[in-house]
């Protein structure tokens, strides 16, 4: 392709008359297949703007007219080139497919009822009781509270809110389901354990888990 002249300033790349969408557009348009797999702006559009970030589209717009690495017309749409994987990366591949290593266990003490699990997102409501590996209480919210009732532990699970072994476990649960999980610490407070909480570094732990209801 020919020189290409700007088609904006600095001040409207500033500005928002000028989007992320207009930025990648104009780019996969007139760079040059190398151009944009130096600047990772290949591939479907929609994708490009929604992975990058301004600045950086700026940045190689300002790149393509120092450098001139415009698009030929004879090369292939930005939306089918590739970037050469590494050989070691390609040899490696079949290690990255194995299935992650579940970090937990779980003993079923009271069967539930239906067959919905938890999705991600779902509102559950949980009561437990959580020991360490000696048999030491740390947390339990299955007690009675003088005269009120316990109260389940209510939030969105999958969201984190949560450690991991429990995020894991619940959304294997049906409502009314009464588990014994054994969690490891990579799923659990993991090497930094929990002071405030009583929980060591690198603790395993061990809950009474109650799925009481599913939102």
């Amino acid at each position: 392709m020919a020189s290409i002249e700007q088609k904006w300033t600095a001040e409207e790349l500033a500005g928002d008359s000028v989007s992320k969408k207009d930025l990648a557009a104009f780019l996969q348009e007139s760079g040059s297949n190398e151009f944009l797999l130096k600047h990772k702006l290949n591939g479907k559009l929609p994708n490009v703007v929604k992975t990058t970030k301004k600045p950086h589209l700026i940045s190689a717009y300002t790149d393509l007219f120092a450098t001139q690495q415009f698009r030929s017309a004879d090369e292939a749409s930005a939306t089918s080139i590739k970037q050469d994987k590494p050989i070691a990366a390609v040899e490696s591949k079949p290690d990255s497919d194995k299935p992650e290593e579940i970090k937990y266990d779980k003993v079923v003490l009271k069967k539930g009822t239906g067959d919905r699990c938890p999705a991600k997102g779902d509102r559950v409501s949980v009561f437990y009781t959580g020991m360490l590996e000696d048999g030491t209480v740390f947390d339990d919210n299955t007690e009675h509270k003088g005269r009120k009732p316990p109260t389940p532990l209510v939030f969105k699970v999958g969201t984190g809110r949560v450690i991991r072994g429990w995020d894991e476990c619940l959304m294997t649960m049906v409502r009314g389901e009464k588990v014994k999980l054994t969690i490891k610490p990579e799923w659990a407070y993991g090497q930094r354990g929990n002071e405030a909480g009583g929980i060591p570094p690198n603790a395993t732990l061990t809950f009474t888990v109650q799925l009481v209801d599913i939102a």
